[in-house]
């Protein structure tokens, strides 16, 4: 029988469980997909742990790449064979060897790019376009305030943001992941943990701040992601690496520049079909393009998911991390 990991209560990385599973054949509207790589993802720490609350027991997981081996009646957009990634908020499960997929979700991948590259790039890279595209349109010679640059959702949006005509502002945690997002292009680096953000925006932008800033710190670094605005900013926080954000009283906002304050979640930017695959062209144009590189940051086997999800809480690692089936 094919294995997964399975969560039987939430806590810490201990939880994690690798099992047999049994999976039958595509009902309507499903494939089964044979998983080459598997993506990790903070979303998926947030489900282990309860923050996001699942229905247990339960798969983990929300985005892998591999090959489809069946599908069921009514699915015509994929056959037998093909290669694809998805990307699954709704029905998680992603950390297996082989699972059931509503077919909707699953989109072709072109021949040049790798069941790895897909799994570590889909779900960040798409992410990244939602937010720089859709959530605060990013134009041309802006100066953009990104946090977490080193990260997998990091380096991809420094690489988009540049492509786009930006000047980036990344944060990172060390001297090492400087060096390696000023190799991706970023323009100016604030190593975070012996630099004050706030004073080297303003240094940058000339006292004037920022159009946008976007924060997938959460807890840490919102205050002072509102205080790098200039007047009619856009705070984009986009999860909570550090901890939740507290609540927010509205005038607060108004009192730091009529901002605008927003919380976006990818899943609502791909919910229709067509908002996916245009997404997903974008991105894979931008691949094949060589405008981004995907780095993985590190690679274990699915049976060691738990060691993957603690270097990724405790960012001991730079880049995207997979899974390998």
């Amino acid at each position: 029988m094919p294995k997964a990991i399975r969560i039987h209560e939430t806590g810490g990385p201990e939880v994690l469980r690798f099992e047999e599973v049994a999976v039958g054949d595509p009902g309507p509207g499903q494939a089964r997909v044979r998983h080459g790589a598997v993506g990790v993802n903070f979303v998926d720490i947030y489900h282990r742990t309860g923050l996001y609350p699942l229905r247990l027991p339960s798969g983990i997981g929300t985005e892998a790449a591999g090959r489809v081996e069946a599908v069921g009646p009514g699915v015509a957009h994929v056959t037998p064979g093909d290669r694809v990634v998805y990307l699954s908020t709704a029905e998680v499960g992603s950390y297996a060897e082989v699972r059931l997929v509503p077919s909707d979700v699953l989109v072709r991948l072109p021949p040049r790019i790798t069941d790895e590259v897909a799994a570590a790039a889909f779900l960040k890279g798409l992410t990244v376009r939602s937010l720089v595209r859709r959530t605060y349109p990013v134009k041309a010679g802006e100066v953009v305030l990104w946090h977490a640059a080193a990260g997998g959702v990091g380096l991809i949006a420094v690489q988009w943001l540049k492509a786009l005509g930006a000047t980036v502002i990344g944060t990172v945690g060390s001297d090492e992941k400087a060096d390696l997002v000023r190799s991706l292009g970023c323009d100016h680096v604030v190593v975070y943990t012996r630099e004050d953000f706030v004073a080297r925006v303003k240094e940058i932008t000339g006292g004037a701040g920022v159009p946008v800033v976007y924060d997938s710190v959460g807890q840490a670094t919102f205050d002072g992601s509102l205080s790098c605005l200039r007047p009619l900013g856009m705070m984009v926080t986009f999860g909570n690496a550090s901890g939740l954000v507290p609540p927010v009283a509205p005038a607060m906002l108004s009192q730091k520049g009529s901002l605008f304050l927003t919380r976006p979640s990818v899943g609502h930017y791909l919910a229709a079909r067509p908002d996916l695959e245009g997404a997903a062209e974008d991105l894979f144009g931008q691949l094949e393009a060589g405008r981004i590189q995907v780095r993985v940051g590190g690679r274990w086997p699915l049976g060691q998911a738990a060691e993957a999800q603690r270097a990724l809480a405790d960012r001991r690692t730079s880049g995207s991390l997979v899974l390998l089936p």
